[in-house]
């Protein structure tokens, strides 16, 4: 798959771009099957809301599952990458992101670079988010928000929030916020299962609370450039990747 320059336009001017039903029904089903089976595990690499039963996040899935190291190395992410940060790229982060139903918590307004740079010293933001929805997402369950253009300002200096919820975050204060949506606004991309969006690591994002009755899972992939590596190792290894080996595409037909 690769993306038009159309797309590639908006991803350098918006900071991110959304592309619809890029995995099938057959494919998202396959990975949705595979979520009872990791929110299960015994591991640190489930970490749950601070009521400690819903899940928030599944750290490297893609090392716990077959279908999740499939999808990692699924051309339909990864060549679109390539395209837009201009070189071979690794795996720096993958986790499933699992907004439950009711009681989803919110993510505060940040930069991934933020996390990044502060906490595993990469040294620039030659980096993106890949976001796979695995529900369709409304505006009612969480959706991600994106303030627009905000990735412009390149790094902004942000504060260590501990304590807003169980996963602690480099977050930018609302006052750099109120500014930030002045000029570029806040949106909030929707689409069916099987949507995909590339954002770039220093666009100013943040997600609500699901109150409704549906869940929101997506799947965020981070890929960095082979040539822009971590030199920090603070976080496990399972948080931030050491394994810069550029990655060698699998067969477009594997999750079929």
């Amino acid at each position: 798959m690769k993306l038009t320059n159309e797309q590639i336009n908006s991803f350098k001017e918006l900071g991110y771009v959304f592309v619809e039903n890029v995995f099938g029904s057959s494919e998202v089903d396959k990975m949705n099957k595979e979520l009872p089976r990791l929110y299960n595990l015994d591991k640190e690499q489930i970490q749950r809301e601070k009521d400690g039963k819903a899940v928030r996040t599944v750290f490297a899935a893609h090392e716990l599952s077959e279908v999740f190291s499939n999808l990692s190395r699924h051309p339909r992410i990864v060549e679109p990458a390539k395209q837009l940060l201009g070189g071979d790229v690794y795996i720096h982060q993958f986790k499933v992101n699992g907004k439950e139903a009711f009681d989803g918590d919110l993510w505060q307004w940040h930069q991934d670079y933020g996390t990044w740079k502060n906490d595993d010293g990469m040294p620039e933001g030659l980096a993106l988010n890949v976001g796979l929805f695995l529900d369709d997402v409304t505006q009612f369950n969480g959706p991600l928000n994106f303030i627009p253009r905000s990735h412009r300002d390149g790094y902004i200096e942000a504060n260590h929030d501990v304590t807003t919820t169980s996963y602690p975050l480099w977050t930018i204060n609302n006052e750099t916020i109120s500014k930030l949506v002045e000029k570029g606004g806040i949106v909030a991309p929707q689409g069916k299962a099987g949507s995909m969006i590339l954002f770039d690591s220093t666009l100013v994002h943040g997600s609500p609370s699901n109150m409704s009755p549906w869940s929101r899972t997506i799947v965020y992939i981070s890929l960095n450039r082979t040539s822009n590596c971590i030199t920090k190792f603070n976080r496990p290894e399972y948080k931030a990747h050491r394994d810069f080996t550029p990655i060698t595409c699998v067969d477009d037909s594997c999750l079929k």
